[in-house]
């Protein structure tokens, strides 16, 4: 194939990509040997990579009702309707719901999801659910799961058992949730302990780290520490990290070094973190979400995530990166144009660098996955949440959407058809 005439995301205007074997093969204003191939004609819009979600829940997904409905909004209170909900899932049920989360994601031109997966369930129903959708959606979506013990590896019952048996079973990730274990101490040897059961494995870790109000949880810290100790810079993330939002700017001064010199990813995820944080505040109300501006600032690679679809924490959402973008934006007040930027390299390249997605860009030898955006650039395809003309999996084009037009017939102007009525 030959996609000719695309705007890619560094600005470059007029290029033309040819594909051979599901590979990008050439990439310029001209390329050669194209002459008999299939066109893909981009007509000047945006051709981005395929966006990636750093972080999901694709066992809890579109269950919202079940077995009731989420009344207070709060973290705690969707983690007891997750427990409720458990003794009544099964693996059909599981499987069903997850294909159609992620029919929607490629619709979307989201093609790489990390999810998290409950393992505290001793029948592991979830984890066989979803390592069985991995298989089936491998052709068109890269879905990585994490092993994450919902209710605390050292609280829940067997919790480290389980998970490790999930890791035998093919999961890829070591998850964790330190702040859910019962005191501080306890949080803090979790950490300690999953961390070291990833490096005998050569496993990446992601935990659920600091998501709170708290401004005095520490586990970030303690996540840093033990990646240096352990030699697994790079490898590791910690996700959420609300608790920062609330912190000192002394200890914060302190924190973001140690981060980056252990070369932590974070991952924000702006819908449910402006969601369920600061519940307990009357006015003003905090935000909740994390540092983002600063974390960039102190040099590490923050990522976005959808987190939560029609599940007991959030009720809305449809796999819409861009919609996760935009809040992200909002939320820092990222709205300088460098930044605005930075919010769309959140949910492309620096989340592909969380999942360590090889292959993965719009450089020759890279896979030839693309989505072609209804726009002329990257901070136009956040303001109009734009439409996917064309959604590219090694070359085929496996998602087709219309053009958003509309068509006007005003008293005093010109009839018109308009793609975007403030271009």
């Amino acid at each position: 194939m030959l996609i000719r005439n695309a705007t890619l995301p560094d600005g470059r205007s007029g290029q033309h990509l040819l594909v051979r074997e599901g590979r990008f093969a050439a990439i310029g204003p001209e390329v050669q040997g194209a002459e008999h191939e299939p066109v893909l004609d981009a007509d000047g819009w945006l051709l981005s990579p395929p966006f990636v979600d750093a972080h999901f829940h694709m066992d809890a997904t579109l269950s919202y009702g079940l077995p009731r409905v989420n009344q207070s909004g709060t973290l705690l209170e969707g983690i007891a309707l997750w427990g409720e909900l458990k003794p009544l899932l099964t693996r059909e049920a599981l499987v069903e719901r997850a294909l159609q989360y992620c029919d929607w994601a490629v619709a979307k031109g989201l093609l790489a999801i990390r999810s998290h997966v409950d393992v505290c369930d001793p029948r592991l129903l979830a984890v066989e659910a979803l390592l069985e959708v991995r298989e089936r959606v491998k052709p068109y979506l890269d879905l990585q799961l994490v092993a994450f013990p919902q209710d605390g590896v050292l609280r829940a019952p067997h919790a480290m058992v389980q998970l490790e048996r999930a890791l035998d079973m093919g999961v890829d990730v070591v998850g964790g949730i330190p702040h859910f274990e019962r005191t501080m101490a306890d949080g803090a040897e979790s950490v300690r302990l999953l961390c070291e059961l990833a490096a005998r494995r050569g496993l990446r870790v992601d935990m659920h780290c600091d998501e709170s109000d708290d401004p005095l949880s520490r586990h970030v810290e303690s996540l840093a520490f033990h990646t240096q100790r352990l030699g697994l810079q790079g490898r590791v993330t910690g996700s959420h990290l609300t608790s920062m939002h609330s912190m000192d700017n002394y200890y914060v001064s302190k924190l973001l070094p140690l981060m980056a010199e252990a070369r932590l990813h974070a991952v924000a995820n702006p819908l449910i973190n402006i969601t369920l944080q600061g519940r307990h505040d009357s006015y003003p109300k905090r935000r909740g979400m994390t540092r983002v501006p600063e974390l960039l600032a102190a040099g590490v690679n923050v990522a976005f995530g959808h987190d939560c679809v029609m599940d007991p924490w959030y009720s809305l959402g449809a796999g819409d990166m861009l919609e996760v973008a935009q809040m992200g934006l909002h939320v820092a007040q990222m709205t300088a144009q460098a930044q605005m930027r930075a919010c769309f390299d959140a949910v492309t390249v620096n989340a592909a660098r969380v999942l360590g997605l090889e292959s993965y860009g719009l450089e020759v030898g890279c896979r030839a996955d693309a989505v072609l955006l209804q726009a002329r650039s990257p901070v136009e395809a956040i303001r109009l949440r734009a439409t996917r003309l064309a959604v590219l999996r090694g070359g085929e084009v496996i998602a087709r959407s219309a053009p958003a037009t509309a068509s006007l017939r005003l008293p005093g102007r010109p009839e018109q058809v308009d793609w975007c009525l403030q271009r």
